[in-house]
């Protein structure tokens, strides 16, 4: 029986697991949201919450603990600086995860994990909001392509002839 072991196998030995986890969280804190796969997903969780509380802990054995992890010195700066005061006031739970659809080829469970209050994110859907229709740029490309069909389709037609 497996009574109190924490932690997932995720299939793979132990080295290969530690970095696998390495890499993911080492994502997750550069781009903030990820997709993967549902027992990751919540492996992930525990993994970035510690380096965050880290980060809010400050100081130089914070930082070396988190460079033992993290495989990006920017990454560890920014953890250090804009996660760790985005998050001083909140006690813990700084990651989200949404399950998604079932990934095409293996029907595995996928899930985005993400951190909560991400601020920068939202401005950019704004902004994508904000910009309207298409440019003239853009029609201009799109009316391109349509004459591009209609002389493959023509190529065609000549070669059943």
């Amino acid at each position: 029986m497996r009574h109190q072991k924490s932690g997932r196998k995720l299939g793979r030995n132990s080295s290969s697991r530690s970095a696998l986890m390495r890499n993911l969280v080492t994502s997750l804190l550069e781009h903030e949201h990820i997709e993967t796969t549902e027992a990751k997903a919540k492996e992930l969780r525990s993994w970035a919450d510690k380096l965050i509380t880290l980060g809010k802990k400050g100081g130089l054995h914070a930082h070396r603990r988190a460079l033992q992890v993290l495989r990006s010195k920017v990454v560890a700066h920014k953890l250090f600086t804009a996660l760790a005061s985005r998050y001083a006031t909140r006690p813990g739970g700084y990651t989200r995860i949404y399950k998604i659809r079932p990934r095409v080829g293996d029907n595995a469970s996928m899930a985005i994990i993400e951190l909560v209050d991400r601020v920068v994110e939202l401005e950019k859907k704004v902004k994508k909001k904000g910009e309207g229709g298409k440019t003239s740029e853009g029609k201009v490309r799109a009316e391109s392509s349509k004459s591009k069909k209609a002389a493959s389709a023509a190529g065609r037609e000549r070669g059943k002839k």
